[in-house]
């Protein structure tokens, strides 16, 4: 099988050959490998099953001082610290100038020029379009984190207003990257922290919920696949998010959900990405430790499909080379 016959075949929950997986890295992790196996090049025989394609304009990015990088939204982040992401330091929409403010244009056909090349070029990979930042985050990028949240509950047609914005912006991009032979769509929509959700579940259902099912039941109609990443502990809307059409939950994180119990109650509607251990394993386990726990995931959450082998995050920089090594003998020796 192909590493894209393999997915599609663990989406539609059929046993693979082989359990599908992908390794992604921030800066420090791959700077980190690169030193321990002596080759810059390593991350490109890692055999991943994803090709991934963003839904931004390729000069979209711009940066504005050193170290602060500004987004088509004209978001400032300060990477001064964080190479990979960075820090929100400025505030581009408020309740005053919302009516005003200008989204990025979603029809701009440079979003999506390189796709049809990129994937006649790789058809032994599943080709997913990326939306990150997708609802939420994209609201509180522009708005500030504390101020979305307020409004959430003393001025609900300000956050209303801003979802709505970026709804439209939103549903104009998956129509444009859906036209093209993409098998999914992933979105970026961090909703949950280590102990559950960042805001109560009535709350995520008044504002989140019906976007999301637009956005999913756009991508549905299109006949693709739907990934959201979500961080932390917001298992309890995966009833939600299925009913939505979801296909694809990630990060799947054992630190904040019991990921064997998950796939038990979930595991027949419901395909994982993700599971392995990103703030306990590979920081801070054994080689030996790595090896036994990926196989003991890959023997019981990649049973009858359903799952796409991952750590639960890109691997960050604490994460001990030893330990990323025995992840790939396992993954790579199925």
């Amino acid at each position: 099988m192909t590493n894209r016959e393999r997915v599609l075949a663990s989406l539609q929950h059929r046993q693979p050959d082989r359990t599908p997986f992908q390794i992604d890295f921030t800066q420090k992790a791959h700077a980190r490998m690169v030193e321990y196996t002596g080759d810059p090049d390593f991350a490109a025989r890692i055999d991943n099953c994803l090709l991934r394609m963003d839904t931004g304009l390729p000069d979209g990015w711009r940066e504005v001082a050193p170290d602060i990088w500004e987004d088509e939204f004209g978001v400032q982040w300060n990477r001064t610290i964080d190479k990979d992401i960075g820090n929100v330091c400025n505030c581009m929409v408020t309740p005053d100038n919302l009516a005003e403010y200008e989204m990025p244009d979603p029809h701009d056909p440079a979003r999506y020029a390189s796709y049809e090349k990129s994937i006649a070029e790789h058809p032994e990979f599943f080709s997913l379009a990326d939306l990150g930042f997708s609802l939420f985050e994209r609201a509180w990028t522009l708005c500030g984190f504390e101020t979305l949240l307020m409004a959430m509950v003393d001025d609900s047609d300000f956050a209303h207003g801003l979802l709505d914005r970026i709804l439209e912006y939103n549903l104009a991009i998956i129509d444009h990257a859906c036209a093209n032979p993409i098998d999914g769509m992933g979105f970026g929509d961090d909703w949950g922290q280590q102990r559950g959700l960042i805001m109560s579940p009535e709350t995520w259902r008044e504002f989140i919920k019906p976007r999301i099912r637009e956005m999913y039941g756009r991508v549905k109609s299109h006949g693709k696949y739907v990934f959201i990443h979500s961080c932390g502990k917001v298992d309890e809307v995966f009833p939600d998010l299925i009913e939505c059409g979801l296909d694809v939950f990630n990060p799947f994180q054992p630190e904040v959900m019991d990921v064997f119990a998950v796939k038990k109650q979930y595991g027949d509607r419901l395909s994982f990405y993700g599971g392995i251990s990103t703030q306990r394993l590979l920081p801070f386990g054994t080689p030996d430790q790595v090896r036994e726990e990926v196989r003991h995931l890959l023997k019981e959450i990649g049973r009858s499909g359903g799952y796409i082998a991952a750590p639960a995050h890109s691997i960050p920089g604490d994460a001990k080379p030893e330990n990323i090594a025995a992840m790939l003998e396992v993954l790579q020796e199925q």
